[in-house]
């Protein structure tokens, strides 16, 4: 008796070590999985690389040498108190062996002085479309099912017109990149914060959802525009502005009045996305699966549910997408079977060397030829 006495209660003490062992993994889990998909508006996404100011001067800035520092194109600079515009790197400037000089197009706020450790940001823009760009604009609130949202419009001739939504870590002055190329071609533009964002409702749990449900805030942008002028709508978004986009083209009930739809970085394979979002945040390894699972659950990724463009055969529009294999957040792969599957409709522009949501960053010019043939028929 006694030794099955004691027998039992050593299985009893394992089964108990065991229960709090995947009671703790599981807390874990779940606080890596918050942790992702809080990714804060206009704050670096986790795992951006950090770069040190060596010098700078008229014109040009020296910066640690990595790959995030040679990339093509033109970016911001940004650290507490601090934001700066670079241009593309300067091959022939005198620099050391573990340095790089890029020109230096602005300092917009604060100073680079020699230390100040800056991080690489597709934001090249502060402020508004008036102070930042010289556009006239008006500062609107777009009724949303949470309350008022946020939103920039640009007025132009059009009655086709933009509606642009950021991703992942950015705001809505991301989309000003292309604000002076729409205005040109006489498009009005509307630039929208959705929940989540600064001065936009939060969240109901104070989560990102992967566009699983910031979609209907874009589809609140729709229905303002359709109120105020817009015949036929083209809806530009960036990472899971891109996602919100193919989700208001799938389901909302005014998808007949969307004529295109151009989608920068698109988060089309959470999984990936989450995945990548988790181990930025120094999950261990072991528990990343863990962390992933408990991401989909709290973002409301049921298994049952499909991801936007799963249906090729589903497009019923133009669709322009811009990415590159070098996007470490948001697989290309799913672009090209996209791409692949409906040639008819979609067009894929690889952009080499870019980081993501960076697309236009990497080849400003290029980008905006390929927009320029998309937009043309559309108009």
């Amino acid at each position: 008796m006694r030794t099955a006495t004691a027998t039992a209660a050593a299985v009893t003490t394992t089964l108990l070590g065991a229960g709090a062992a995947v009671t703790a993994a599981a807390l874990v889990g779940r606080r890596a999985a918050d942790a992702a998909l809080r990714t804060e508006p206009g704050c670096p996404l986790p795992g951006s690389p950090r770069l040190t100011v060596h010098s700078a001067a008229a014109g040009r800035v020296e910066l640690t040498r990595s790959l995030a520092s040679l990339r093509p194109g033109t970016y911001g600079l940004t650290a507490p108190g601090v934001h700066a515009v670079v241009g593309s790197v300067l091959p022939e400037a005198p620099c050391g062996p573990d340095t790089v000089v890029r020109r230096l197009l602005a300092v917009t706020h604060g100073s680079l002085d020699p230390g100040t450790r800056v991080t690489l940001t597709p934001q090249v823009h502060l402020g508004n479309p008036g102070t930042a760009l010289g556009l006239d604009h008006a500062d609107v609130d777009v009724p949303g099912e949470l309350g008022a949202l946020p939103a920039w419009f640009v007025p132009a001739a059009r009655d086709t017109w933009v509606i642009t939504v950021h991703g992942l870590g950015a705001t809505r002055e991301h989309p000003m990149v292309v604000m002076p190329f729409l205005h040109r071609q006489r498009l009005p533009v509307l630039d929208l914060a959705y929940r989540g964002d600064l001065g936009a409702p939060a969240s109901p749990d104070g989560l990102g959802h992967l566009g699983v449900s910031e979609w209907r805030d874009l589809d609140a942008a729709i229905r303002y525009a359709l109120r105020y002028g817009a015949r036929r709508i083209v809806l530009h978004g960036w990472s899971t502005g891109a996602t919100m986009a193919l989700h208001a083209a799938e389901r909302s009930a005014l998808a007949d009045r969307i004529c295109g739809l151009v989608l920068d970085s698109p988060v089309l394979d959470w999984q990936a996305t989450l995945r990548a979002l988790v181990a930025a945040r120094h999950t261990p390894r072991p528990l990343l699966s863990l962390a992933v699972k408990a991401a989909e659950g709290r973002a409301g990724l049921r298994a049952d549910h499909r991801p936007p463009g799963s249906d090729p055969a589903a497009l019923r529009i133009p669709v322009l997408v811009f990415h590159g294999p070098d996007d470490t957040l948001a697989p290309w792969e799913p672009s090209r079977r996209l791409a692949a599957a409906r040639p008819d409709l979609v067009t894929l522009r690889t952009v080499p060397r870019a980081a993501h949501g960076a697309m236009w960053n990497a080849d400003p010019a290029g980008y905006e030829e390929a927009l320029r043939r998309f937009l043309t028929p559309l108009m």
